[in-house]
C-alpha cells in the first residue's frame, strides 16, 4: 500500500494487472481516500475505485474547452453545443455515485466544471453529511439554489467557496453568512459578474426599469 501510494491512477492499474496480489493491493480501499481528476474523461475510467474510504475529491479542468462549457447556451452554435452534449451529463453522473458510494466524503473540490447542477450539489449535501470543504470554481450553472441548499443541509461544512461563479447573488450570499455564522465564506467575482440571462428576459427587465422610473 506504501509503494502504490506514490502512484498515478494509470500506474496502478498496469501495476495491478502484473499479479493477483498487487490486484488485491489496487483493490484495497485504503488506497482512495483521495482522487484528483484533470478532465470529465478520466471520470469514465476503469483506473481507480469509489468507496467508503474516500475523503478527498477533486475535479478540475483547466483546459482551453472549459471555455466553450462556460458560454451561455443560448449563445451557443452547433459545433458548440454538439462538444458540450457530449460530456454535459459526466461529472453530474459520476458524483451521482459518489452519492452513493461514498458518504464519509468530507472535501469536494470542483473547478470549470460548466455543466455541474444545483441538484447534484444538493443530492451530494444530503448523502454526505461530513462534509467540511465545498470549493466550487467557474462552475457557471450554480446558483443561489445551491447556497440554500448549505443553509439546509451543510450542518458540518465549515468552508465554502463560489468563485467566479455567474449566478450566485449577493442576497444568496447574505443569507448564507446570516444562516452558516461558522461557514469561512469566499465568493471571489461571483456576485459581480454579469448573469445568464436570454435577451427576451433582458428587455422584460429594461422595459420594468423604463415604467418605474415613468412611475
Amino acid at each position: 500500500l506504501h509503494l502504490f501510494s506514490f502512484l498515478d491512477k494509470n500506474s496502478r492499474k498496469s501495476l495491478a494487472k502484473t499479479c493477483h496480489k498487487l490486484l488485491e493491493v489496487f483493490q484495497d480501499p485504503l488506497l482512495w481516500s483521495l482522487l484528483n481528476f484533470h478532465s470529465p474523461v478520466e471520470l469514465k475510467k476503469d483506473n481507480f475505485i469509489l468507496g467508503p474510504a474516500l475523503k478527498y475529491l477533486s475535479i478540475c479542468w483547466y483546459s482551453e474547452r472549459v471555455k466553450m462549457c462556460n458560454i451561455e447556451d443560448w449563445m451557443k452554435n452547433n459545433f458548440q453545443k454538439d462538444f458540450c452534449n457530449r460530456h454535459e451529463n459526466t461529472v453530474n453522473d459520476f458524483l451521482t455515485e459518489v452519492c452513493d458510494r461514498c458518504p464519509n466524503l468530507l472535501s469536494l473540490t470542483l473547478s470549470g466544471c460548466g455543466h455541474v447542477t444545483d441538484n447534484c450539489i444538493l443530492l451530494l449535501l444530503k448523502n454526505c453529511p461530513n462534509l467540511k470543504t465545498l470549493k466550487l470554481e467557474n462552475c457557471v450553472r450554480i446558483t443561489d439554489q445551491t447556497l440554500e441548499a448549505v443553509t439546509l443541509y451543510g450542518g458540518s461544512l465549515r468552508t465554502l467557496h463560489v468563485d467566479f461563479c455567474r449566478n450566485i447573488t449577493q442576497t444568496g450570499l447574505e443569507r448564507v453568512r446570516e444562516k452558516c455564522p461558522l461557514v469561512i465564506l469566499r465568493a471571489e467575482r461571483s456576485a459581480n459578474m454579469i448573469p445568464d440571462n436570454k435577451p427576451e428576459k433582458k428587455l422584460v427587465l429594461e422595459k420594468a426599469s423604463r415604467k418605474l422610473v415613468q412611475l
